[in-house]
């Protein structure tokens, strides 16, 4: 009879399993590209998969949401820990205005004031889009020499006003993290 439970005891665990793995959201980043311009390392990427049903209609009821960036440089070395170069932190954030009909989007590494738009396409691009990022001087870099760009994006946890994140729990099944993606490069 214990065996019996044991079985009926793995079968749900491995329901819910499955389940927690249909639930969980595939976003990945694509189209990284590393370039340089006559003074700064760049970088280009693009979050794909970000943005599924639930967390559209979360967007549209006027819940600010707020995607993290990091991007991490390294000199390889062999035999010995990598030297860290660079580390950036950026930070989008979306916020719908429901009396106006439009999306403000910030970006914390655009120094230019937040960006109104009408068009929920729109705000997600500017969201899921970082494009002429400079991630380091090239006076930091030598020629010859190998170097590793590391870089991921996250969802931040969504905290709804008044208290309301304790009584729906389940808005942690909105949360993202892409895997931690390597280009590895010689200057």
């Amino acid at each position: 009879m214990t065996t019996f439970k044991q079985i009926i005891a793995l079968a749900l665990v491995f329901l819910w399993v499955l389940q927690t793995n249909a639930l969980a959201q595939e976003a990945t980043l694509k189209n990284i590209i590393v370039t340089n311009t006559r003074d700064n390392l760049l970088i280009y990427l693009t979050v794909d998969g970000a943005f599924e049903e639930k967390l559209v209609s979360v967007i549209n009821s006027g819940v600010p949401t707020t995607f993290s960036f990091f991007v991490n440089l390294y000199r390889k070395r062999a035999f010995w820990i990598d030297k860290k170069i660079a580390s950036l932190t950026l930070v989008h954030t979306i916020k719908y205005d429901n009396l106006k009909n439009t999306y403000t989007v910030t970006r914390s590494w655009d120094t230019t004031a937040p960006q109104v738009v009408d068009h929920f396409d729109e705000a997600t691009k500017l969201m899921t889009e970082i494009d002429s990022l400079k991630v380091a001087p090239l006076d930091l870099l030598q020629k010859g020499q190998r170097y590793q760009i590391r870089t991921k994006a996250e969802l931040s946890r969504i905290t709804l006003p008044l208290y309301l994140h304790y009584v729906l729990f389940f808005v942690s099944l909105w949360d993202f993290e892409t895997d931690w993606y390597t280009i590895d490069f010689i200057y």
